[in-house]
């Protein structure tokens, strides 16, 4: 998926005009959370993204622990990236490890103007009033899983049916894309 240029620029214009919601008063950031099911496309938007603002990009990816990590994922995010930025602090992470199954190495995520976090969960409801725009991704499963297994390999099937069982629980309580501020489907146009 690549953003259509207007679509960019709109999504840009957005964030830029949008309340700065994270850190303390008079050093507020502003963050935007791209969220969806996996494959979908919010790893590209947020690359794009991170380039036009420019912000740095977390991926959720990075918080997993492995595949049956999707809910303590978005806790890592709020606990070692987005609290210490609330209270005026860089934040650090370590990063997992997929094929090692452990986590490794740390990365730092300084204080910016703007931070792009993008993965599955990261739109939580608990991080709403930190979030100046919420974005929702989303595309059909069959394309979702062909894309996922294109880039993992077909060993991952069941693991990928499993992550999309969670998806939808966590989706369906959460109530991610009924309170996205911007919809797209998984080929960029405004959905």
């Amino acid at each position: 998926m690549s953003v259509p240029p207007a679509v960019l620029a709109a999504l840009v214009s957005r964030v830029r005009d949008g309340e700065p919601r994270l850190g303390p008063a008079g050093d507020r950031a502003r963050l935007v959370v791209v969220d969806g099911p996996a494959g979908s496309g919010k790893t590209t938007l947020a690359a794009q993204l991170g380039d036009a603002l420019p912000a740095q990009v977390v991926h959720m990816d990075d918080l997993y622990e492995g595949w049956s990590g999707l809910r303590a994922g978005t806790d890592r995010l709020l606990a070692q990236v987005l609290a210490p930025w609330a209270e005026g602090r860089d934040g650090r992470y370590a990063r997992y490890d997929w094929e090692a199954g452990a986590f490794a190495e740390e990365h730092d995520v300084p204080r910016a103007p703007f931070l792009v976090v993008e993965g599955c969960g990261a739109g939580a409801r608990r991080l709403a009033d930190l979030t100046t725009l919420l974005v929702w991704v989303e595309a059909p499963d069959d394309v979702r899983l062909a894309r996922g297994l294109a880039r993992d390999g077909e060993g991952a099937r069941e693991h990928w049916l499993a992550w999309m069982r969670d998806e939808r629980e966590v989706y369906a309580a959460e109530g991610t894309a009924e309170r996205a501020d911007v919809r797209l489907d998984g080929w960029g146009a405004v959905a």
